[in-house]
């Protein structure tokens, strides 16, 4: 993956995340229900913000270690994906879903995220080259 690319796949997911987030919250006002509230707060947090905060990191810098910068940022939005479908599995039970099953979902999408959240953190101490 071109360096670049890693803060356009980035932004792109941020985006996506941060219009399903929105649409979740004016769902939410519209019905009076806030049923989606942890699964919406997880989606802009995670989703948008996490991923629009690491696509501007990827902008202003050329990651020493290209094989963990890939790794980041796909497990980031794995991970994002991941937790936010776990949580909504988890917490809105929208289909007659084995409990297991969703719990596993959500354990395993969040362990995902907290392992781009490590790599990210190795990512920021190895060698950084400001792009010019």
């Amino acid at each position: 993956m071109i360096v670049n690319q890693y803060s356009k796949t980035l932004l792109r997911f941020s985006a996506i995340f941060a219009l399903i987030g929105a649409f979740l919250g004016s769902h939410m006002a519209g019905a009076g229900s806030y049923a989606f509230r942890s699964v919406h707060a997880h989606i802009l947090v995670v989703g948008w913000l996490t991923l629009f905060a690491w696509s501007i990191f990827y902008k202003l810098y050329t990651p020493a270690n290209k094989l963990i910068a890939t790794l980041h940022v796909w497990s980031a939005i794995a991970g994002a994906i991941g937790l936010t479908a776990g949580m909504w599995l988890y917490y809105v039970k929208p289909f007659d879903i084995n409990e297991t099953f969703s719990t596993v979902f959500f354990i395993v999408g969040g362990t995902i995220l907290l392992i781009s959240f490590a790599l990210f953190t190795i990512q920021t101490f190895m060698k950084l080259d400001e792009n010019k």
